[in-house]
């Protein structure tokens, strides 16, 4: 049995890394080395990984994922790039390429098969989304299944927020809060604060950054 890929993610939102680690944990062909928050970051622990694919996402503080994209390929020209984006412009995947990215994914795609591309790229393919039309999502039509009030929940949930402090602040008790995170998580057939930031994300609700 061949070893699994392994995988640097690197994106500056916190619980959306864990949504991505989620997806990716149960496969038996990857295995998530590392997490980073920066570019800066993540250049740091690729050197001390060294990951057969770093995942970066375009957006990052510090240094953004596509001059650590090119930093990357410079030192370590063997390893695969693949850059995850909520931008659907093709203009933002050409510079990907040109920085030497394998590959360019977006968050707001309707099926985003994350394994699927870091295999891909592992391989050596070239692995990028159709732009056209690829910002309305299959996320974007079950978040209009939501009250204004459940996504507005949703919305400080993926922004970090305990219940009580999204009870404080919408004027609510804290088991109001807890019977929409529940009905939340119901409609939308999700289980667990990540999975409904990374929801959160793809549906364009919240930014990434």
């Amino acid at each position: 049995m061949p070893d699994p890929v392994r995988v640097l993610l690197a994106d500056d939102h916190g619980l959306v890394r864990k949504g991505f680690r989620r997806l990716l944990e149960d496969s038996s062909n990857i295995l998530v080395a590392g997490e980073a928050g920066s570019g800066r970051e993540a250049l740091a622990l690729a050197e001390q990984l060294r990951p057969d694919v770093a995942v970066l996402d375009v957006s990052m503080p510090d240094m953004d994922g596509l001059e650590a994209a090119r930093e990357l390929k410079r030192r370590y020209p063997s390893m695969a790039v693949l850059m995850v984006s909520m931008h659907a412009d093709p203009a933002y995947a050409k510079t990907a390429r040109e920085a030497g990215a394998s590959g360019y994914v977006l968050k707001a795609a309707a099926e985003l098969d994350l394994e699927d591309a870091i295999l891909r790229v592992a391989e050596g393919q070239l692995v990028f989304a159709e732009m056209q039309g690829a910002g309305e999502s299959r996320e974007a039509e079950r978040l209009r299944a939501l009250t204004p009030r459940e996504r507005q929940v949703l919305q400080l949930l993926a922004s970090g927020k305990a219940n009580k402090e999204i009870a404080a602040q919408l004027g609510v008790s804290v088991n109001t809060v807890a019977v929409h995170r529940a009905r939340l998580m119901d409609t939308l057939g999700i289980r667990g604060t990540a999975e409904l930031t990374l929801f959160a994300v793809r549906s364009g609700l919240v930014s990434p950054r």
